[in-house]
C-alpha cells in the first residue's frame, strides 16, 4: 500500500522540484504524508468542480499541474472559493500536490504531452537547459597527502563522470610560501619561506555538492589555509531537458491541414484553435510550448520552425512577429494544451505505484471560458 510520501516520491523523481522556476510554489499543499493512498484524480486546475469529483470517486489524493496558491495569501476562509477548496480537501482527508514548471521541462513533461500526442518525431527541448552543471576543483597537497584528499573528495560527490567514480587529474609541482606571525603551519616556520613538493588535484564537482565537497577537502588537507581554486563550467545543452519542444512531422502538410491536426488532437473548448499564416504554407518543424510561451517566439523563429503552438498568445507580440517573419502561429486554449500532459502522468504513476493505485484522469473541462457568440 502507498502512502502520499511514496507518491511524493516519484513525482520528485520524474519531476524534480529544484526544476521549479524560482517564483512558482510547487508541492504538497494540503495532506498528511504518511495517509494511505488508493485512489488519485489527475487535473490540471485545482477548482472547486475538481475537488467534487475527487470526493466523488473516493480518492484520497488530487495531482494538479496548476497550484492552488500562487501568490501569498493571509487566509484559508471558506467565505473564499480557495479557502473552500481547501477546506473540502482537509474536510475529505484528500491530500493536494502541484506540479507546475517542474513538469514542464523533463522528459514526458507537459511540453513533451503536446508533442507527443501531435505525433512529432525527433523531439527535443526548444530551450535546453544546462545538462548536470557541474564546477572544477583545483587544489594543491602535499604529495604525502594527495591520496588522502582524493578519497576524501570521490566520498564528497567530486570526480563522477558517467558510471566512473574517483576521476581527477594530479601534476607534480612546487609549492611556496612564508607562515606570518599567528600561522600555524603544518610545513615549515613562520617567519621563513618553504618550498615544499606538491600535486596539483583536478577533479570535476556537481554544483549542487560544491560545498560539501569543498568542506571535505578543507577537513582532509594538511594545511592550515589550503589553496584551492573552484570554476564554473559551461554547461552543454541537455538532450532531453528543458522549456518547450521542437520536432518534425513525418510528412510536410499545409497550414491548413495542420491546424485540423491540432484541433482534432486537443480536447474541445470555446477558444478554438487560432491560427496567424497563410492557410496553403507548408508545415514540417513544429515548435511548441506548454502553458504561455509567447516569451519562446523569438527561440520558436531562430530554430527554423514553420510553425509556433503555444497560449494565451497577446495581439502586440504575434502582430509584430507576423509582420516581419514568415513563422505561423498557432495559439490554443491553455487548459486544452495542458491537459495532454495528463494520460502520461497517469501513466508513469501507474508503472511506478502498481495496480494497488488507481489514477484517474479528471473528467472536468476547467477552461474558464464557455462559450463563443
Amino acid at each position: 500500500m502507498a502512502c502520499v510520501a511514496d507518491v511524493i516520491a516519484v513525482l520528485e523523481e520524474l519531476y524534480p522540484s529544484r526544476r521549479a522556476e524560482p517564483w512558482d510554489q510547487v508541492g504538497l499543499v494540503c495532506g498528511d504524508p504518511a495517509r494511505d493512498v488508493r485512489r488519485i484524480v489527475v487535473a490540471v486546475d485545482p477548482v472547486q468542480a475538481v475537488v467534487d469529483e475527487a470526493i466523488a470517486l473516493g480518492a484520497d489524493m488530487v495531482i494538479t499541474h496548476h497550484p492552488l496558491f500562487l501568490k501569498g495569501t493571509s487566509s484559508v476562509a471558506a467565505t473564499t472559493p480557495k479557502g473552500r477548496v481547501v477546506h473540502d480537501l482537509i474536510r475529505n482527508d484528500i491530500a493536494l500536490f502541484a506540479a507546475h514548471t517542474n513538469a514542464d521541462s523533463p522528459p514526458n513533461g507537459v511540453s513533451e504531452s503536446i508533442a507527443q500526442a501531435l505525433g512529432l518525431r525527433q523531439i527535443r527541448p526548444l530551450d535546453p537547459d544546462d545538462d548536470s552543471p557541474l564546477d572544477k576543483m583545483v587544489t594543491f597537497v602535499p604529495i604525502e597527502s594527495a591520496e588522502s584528499v582524493r578519497e576524501a573528495l570521490t566520498e564528497a560527490g567530486a570526480g563522477h563522470i558517467g558510471n566512473y567514480d574517483s576521476a581527477s587529474f594530479s601534476t607534480p609541482g612546487t609549492g611556496r610560501f612564508r607562515p606570518l606571525r599567528g600561522a600555524s603551519p603544518a610545513i615549515g616556520a613562520v617567519g621563513e619561506v618553504a618550498e615544499v613538493d606538491e600535486v596539483r588535484i583536478e577533479a570535476v564537482v556537481p554544483r549542487s555538492r560544491r560545498h560539501d565537497v569543498v568542506e571535505a577537502m578543507r577537513h582532509a588537507h594538511p594545511y592550515e589555509e589550503p589553496a584551492f581554486d573552484l570554476v564554473e563550467l559551461i554547461g552543454l545543452p541537455s538532450a532531453d531537458v528543458g522549456s518547450g519542444r521542437i520536432g518534425e512531422l513525418f510528412a510536410p502538410m499545409t497550414l491548413t491541414d495542420f491546424a485540423s491536426v491540432v484541433n482534432r488532437v486537443l480536447p474541445a473548448t470555446a477558444h478554438g484553435v487560432r491560427v496567424a499564416g497563410k492557410p496553403d504554407q507548408m508545415v514540417q518543424r513544429v515548435a511548441l510550448c506548454g502553458g504561455a510561451g509567447d516569451s519562446f517566439l523569438e527561440l520558436a523563429r531562430m530554430s527554423g520552425a514553420d510553425v509556433y503552438i503555444t497560449s494565451d498568445l497577446r495581439h502586440h507580440v504575434a502582430s509584430e512577429l507576423r509582420e516581419h517573419d514568415s513563422m505561423a502561429l498557432i495559439d490554443v486554449a491553455h487548459w486544452a494544451a495542458e491537459s495532454m500532459w495528463l494520460p502520461v502522468l497517469q501513466v508513469r504513476l501507474t508503472q511506478a505505484l502498481g495496480t494497488t493505485v488507481g489514477i484517474a484522469i479528471s473528467t472536468i473541462n476547467t477552461d474558464p471560458w464557455t462559450f463563443r457568440v
